[in-house]
């Protein structure tokens, strides 16, 4: 018999039972596990889920009032409830309409502008309101959030701007600015059947639009109660500026139809009246003079 002090290697039991460091000698008396069994863990659980869930009502109405206030003065999404728009817009597409722009620059022709009819155009679909408060809320923040139809709100594509004479139709049968033919079959709807395209109009008119209003066509124009159908209202059809919500500038629902929103290449050509700039450039002109008056007197 061997032991440990006569310089024998020691036994493999002992080194189990002395080794430092090892999980025995940290381990509490009894053996069991730190935590373990204590509880410590579970309140801590209960503690985090708790306040999660006391947070979240304070985190949805951050959220809602953060979009409502992006919808109110920057970006509002709209739900298109009709074919008028066709083939540029289908029924249940969601547009994005930029409400900064205008404040920017004129409404141009062109543009798809989002506007309110209320008072004085009839809705081209009806919904019934509901009665259920509720319901009636969830139908606001649907039509807020772009996923319900407004019933007041329209899109069309601006043709004439205060001061144009807008005409249909010519010797070709189009639509005439200010003496200039609209070339409008980049975007006038044609049936995906027959692929025939829609005439400019079907109605004549005749009209200089008045200051401070706008003369609106939807581009499926054998379907579109716009303008046109509106010429013994007050505003003879044409609709006030103060109206426009915005500028449509994006399909962004369904996924399959995203898309920007150009203003078509028929705009781009020369069309009589003043163009945006003219008012600046008129301005300058204008001042030219006077600024050589003011040198020649300061020589003299």
């Amino acid at each position: 018999m061997h032991s440990s002090s006569d310089g024998a290697a020691p036994r493999e039991e002992d080194l189990d039972r002395s080794a430092p460091g090892d999980e025995a000698s940290e381990r509490p008396s009894g053996g069991a596990e730190p935590g373990a069994g204590d509880g410590s863990a579970e309140p801590a659980k209960k503690k985090r889920k708790g306040s999660f869930w006391k947070e979240l009502p304070v985190l949805i109405v951050v959220a809602v009032v953060l979009a409502l206030v992006v919808k109110t003065f920057l970006v509002q999404a709209f739900y298109i409830p009709s074919g008028s728009m066709q083939n540029t817009l289908e029924i249940g597409d969601r547009v994005l309409v930029n409400k900064v722009v205008y404040h920017t620059r004129d409404v141009k022709r062109g543009d798809i502008v989002v506007f309110n009819g209320m008072d004085s155009w009839d809705p081209e679909v009806t919904y019934e309101e509901p009665t259920n408060p509720v319901s009636r809320f969830f139908r606001w923040v649907g039509s807020a959030f772009g996923v319900a139809p407004g019933e007041k709100d329209y899109i069309k594509r601006v043709i004439g701007v205060p001061g144009d004479h807008v005409k249909c139709c010519d010797a070709q049968g189009r639509v005439s600015v200010n003496g200039t033919a609209l070339d409008e079959r980049s975007y006038l709807y044609t049936d995906p059947v027959t692929h025939e395209q829609n005439k400019p109009s079907d109605q004549p008119f005749d009209v200089t639009v008045k200051p401070g209003t706008l003369w609106v066509m939807g581009d499926h124009r054998e379907l579109s109660a716009d303008s046109r159908a509106h010429q013994k209202d007050p505003g003879g059809g044409a609709i006030p500026e103060d109206r426009v919500i915005g500028r449509a500038f994006v399909v962004v629902w369904p996924v399959n139809r995203m898309k920007m929103l150009h203003i078509p290449g028929t705009f781009d050509q020369t069309i009589g009246g003043l163009a945006p700039a003219a008012p600046f450039a008129l301005g300058m002109a204008a001042a030219t003079p006077v600024v050589l008056l003011r040198r020649r007197l300061r020589k003299g």
